[in-house]
């Protein structure tokens, strides 16, 4: 049975299968034959890793990508940003290149620099542009070319111009998916599995104009049909490459790394950090948004800082580790929960109980391999987007502090499966950890897919 596997980046269960489903006539014709319901992220629930944690079964632990950007060795300021070359784990791609089956992955996240699989690659999200070489084998990029024009694999979402930014996101998506029905139907494929990163950008740049609960709702905005809009072009696109398959033969699978929800503001995280006497940095009178490295700070009376983002990562300052460290090994644990009990007793604007998680990576995978952060919090279950920036009059944000971002990632996003066979729809519950073993179930690799982590979710 070949699979064919549509990606959508950060659909969440409660428009998806609930609220817009009476709009999208052809992702309800497939829920009406398929086993769907919400599926649980991992942890974190952000794009990358989750996307390449669904395609090898494994954690991010285990993957050593805890998110889009990660600390060099254990330096204060270097980084380095995730790549595919990072990943040495097998996708399920790999694992059925090695039967002999052919694969077309088209913006899985993690994808550039393109990887050499049995199959066709087309780069995701982080590709630089299309000047790159971003295809494996190489000459598929002139098919592309030839077929699209220029390529489009993202869409700067984080700025004021909205009309621009619809537009553009617009014109991807249709590149996009004329891309995947070209490739749908002039390759010799098994398995094919595409993510459009667009209802992400979409999501992100117009929820304060669709959600009437967003702290910054503006009704009757011209804007606030934007989102419910964009579902309906995913659905007709969607409709339109369904028909390019044979439905005899075919298992479709439509799925998400995470879901979305409105953001409540941001926490300034280092600020926070510095007024607890853990960060010493000279940060008084900067401007607002001033990043930490623009900062001066006594990293030798330092004990903790953080990095900003849908959730925080904290490191500590530990001697022998750390170039100036001030925490002796002795003591790490001690003070980690010490900080980690402060983080969760922090209370909202006005008081109210938040429900913040802080995890701590050897404890949630079996291995914690890389750059790992010695904390990663959820602050208000991921309400509140963490503030790594400094200079602000209060630690609560009203707005993202990098640019307009009017929704949070949450913990569950989507799974439905079709197959041929299937006469009816059962809800079900399941994790990201599900979908390699079903896929590998699906293309007949039952004896690799009984390795990983997750359980199939048919037989």
């Amino acid at each position: 049975m070949k699979v064919f596997v549509i990606g959508l980046d950060s659909a969440p269960p409660e428009l998806l299968f609930n609220e817009f489903l009476d709009d999208l006539p052809n992702i309800r014709r497939i829920l009406q034959r398929s086993v769907y319901g919400p599926m649980r992220s991992c942890i974190p629930a952000i794009t990358i890793p989750a996307w390449m944690v669904m395609a090898t079964g494994k954690t991010p632990g285990e993957l050593g990508l805890y998110g889009f950007r990660h600390r060099k060795g254990n330096s204060y300021k270097d980084i380095w940003i995730a790549h595919s070359l990072m990943v040495k784990e097998k996708a399920v791609w790999d694992y059925a290149g090695e039967r002999g089956l052919k694969s077309v992955v088209l913006g899985v996240p993690p994808s550039y620099p393109p990887k050499k699989i049995n199959g066709w690659m087309v780069g995701c999200f982080i590709t630089p542009d299309s000047s790159t070489n971003y295809t494996h084998p190489p000459e598929l990029k002139r098919e592309i070319e030839r077929v699209v024009g220029d390529y489009i694999f993202d869409v700067v979402f984080r700025k004021e111009e909205r009309d621009e930014v619809k537009e553009k996101i617009w014109e991807m998506t249709e590149k996009r998916f004329e891309l995947i029905r070209y490739l749908i139907e002039t390759k010799d494929w098994d398995y094919f599995e595409f993510v459009e990163i667009g209802l992400d950008r979409i999501h992100h740049a117009f929820w304060k104009y669709f959600d009437e609960n967003h702290h910054l709702h503006e009704p009757n905005s011209p804007y606030k049909n934007v989102i419910p809009d964009y579902y309906k072009l995913l659905d007709r696109e969607i409709g339109k490459t369904l028909k390019l398959l044979d439905e005899e033969n075919t298992a479709i699978i439509i799925v998400s790394d995470h879901g979305i929800k409105r953001m409540k503001g941001c926490f300034a995280i280092n600020q926070w950090l510095i007024e607890e006497g853990l960060l010493k940095a000279k940060a008084d009178g900067v401007k607002p948004g001033t990043r930490l490295e623009q900062v001066e700070v006594d990293w030798s009376d330092t004990t903790a800082w953080a990095w900003g983002g849908y959730y925080a990562r904290i490191f500590l300052n530990v001697k022998g580790r750390e170039p100036k460290g001030a925490i002796r090994l002795s003591e790490y644990d001690k003070v980690r929960d010490e900080i980690a009990e402060m983080i969760r007793s922090i209370r909202g604007p006005n008081g109210e109980r938040w429900d913040t998680k802080v995890f701590y990576p050897e404890e949630i995978y079996p291995v914690a391999r890389g750059d790992k952060p010695d904390m990663m919090v959820y602050f208000d279950d991921l309400y509140w987007r963490s503030a790594g920036t400094l200079g602000w009059e209060t630690n609560y944000l009203l707005e993202n502090d990098t640019g307009p971002d009017d929704a949070v990632h949450s913990e569950y996003g989507v799974f439905a499966l079709h197959t041929p066979d299937m006469e009816e729809s059962k809800h079900i519950q399941c994790t990201i950890y599900d979908f390699a073993p079903t896929v590998l179930n699906l293309l007949g690799l039952k004896d690799v897919s009984n390795t990983l982590r997750g359980y199939p979710l048919i037989a």
